[in-house]
């Protein structure tokens, strides 16, 4: 799908047709939309097509003229496989600036270019090509800010619930989040270094205002940076500590168990003694026609329960 859209009167509008200064937005593109736009725009098939590798990595090139960004930006989506829980992660987006346009190519929905281009976001113009790429990738910035709050919460809700019934409904979301940090700080360390080498003017002109706003950009993301080790340790802790409690709740029943088998054992002693051929009453066990072996098969088995407990009270 291939969209075109511009600022007029300070509001983003579509156009119907590209023209000089517009943004040319990419969603998913088929191959036919893929050659026009490389026919029109002069730019090489291979800029286009980045963004449709999910394993592309964040880069920067350019060529002839032509700029290519290529970022990661995090999505969260609905599990259908485990109970519509929510997944978090990172997919490629390229941005490339030509001498009249912008150009982003995604190979999904991409939540940030739909608030730009639905006008959400205030004050964005297109044809400011530098200013409007850092919008985007400040935007980019602000939701993996956004996401990595919503992890939090849904760590500090799924812990809670596991400090009072521990499901592996649980611990499957647990280690998702876990999965989810992963990759949102490798993509924010991917985009950090091509964040630092637009901070040196080689690839982009930068004015004193476009500088603010990179140097914006540049600490959001290394926020996010930072907050994505915080809930990686404190999530790779909590696991920890969920995997002990798991492993002394296991030594807890097999202590039980012993003791129980233990206990069991006395009567099926009396009663092996006593269920064998030993001849008549005279030469056999004593009191083997009566109440006796019953007796003495509870006797011993009290017996022997009171004996563990106060061995495990001492332990």
């Amino acid at each position: 799908m291939v969209n075109y859209y511009r600022s007029i009167e300070g509001k983003i509008c579509e156009l119907e047709k590209p023209e000089a200064g517009c943004w040319i937005s990419l969603i998913n593109p088929t191959e036919t939309e893929i050659s026009d736009i490389e026919d029109d725009m002069g730019i090489d098939r291979d800029y286009i097509r980045a963004a449709l590798d999910e394993e592309e990595p964040s880069r920067i090139e350019s060529d002839d003229g032509v700029t290519l960004i290529v970022v990661d930006y995090p999505v969260a989506e609905q599990d259908g496989d485990h109970d519509n829980m929510l997944q978090y992660y990172t997919t490629p987006m390229s941005i490339i600036i030509t001498d009249k346009n912008v150009i982003t190519v995604s190979a999904k929905a991409n939540v940030v270019l739909d608030e730009l281009s639905k006008g959400v976001v205030k004050g964005i113009q297109p044809n400011l090509r530098t200013r409007f790429v850092f919008s985007i990738l400040l935007r980019i910035a602000a939701r993996y800010l956004q996401y990595l709050k919503q992890i939090d919460k849904i760590s500090n809700y799924v812990e809670g619930k596991m400090y009072l019934s521990m499901k592996n409904k649980g611990l499957i979301q647990l280690l998702g989040l876990e999965k989810s940090l992963v990759y949102f700080s490798t993509s924010l360390k991917s985009n950090e270094a091509v964040l630092e080498k637009l901070m040196r003017g080689r690839y982009l002109k930068l004015y004193e205002e476009d500088q603010d706003l990179l140097d914006d950009v540049l600490i959001e993301v290394k926020q996010a940076i930072e907050m994505t080790n915080i809930y990686s340790n404190i999530l790779n802790g909590t696991m920890d500590t969920f995997a002990s409690i798991i492993s002394n709740n296991l030594n807890m029943i097999m202590k039980r168990m012993t003791t129980i088998t233990i206990i069991l054992t006395m009567p099926t002693i009396v009663f092996s003694f006593y269920g064998m051929n030993l001849g008549d009453a005279a030469n056999g066990l004593p009191l083997a026609n009566v109440w006796f072996p019953i007796v003495l098969s509870a006797v011993l088995a009290v017996g022997v329960g009171v004996l563990m407990n106060i061995i495990q009270k001492f332990r």
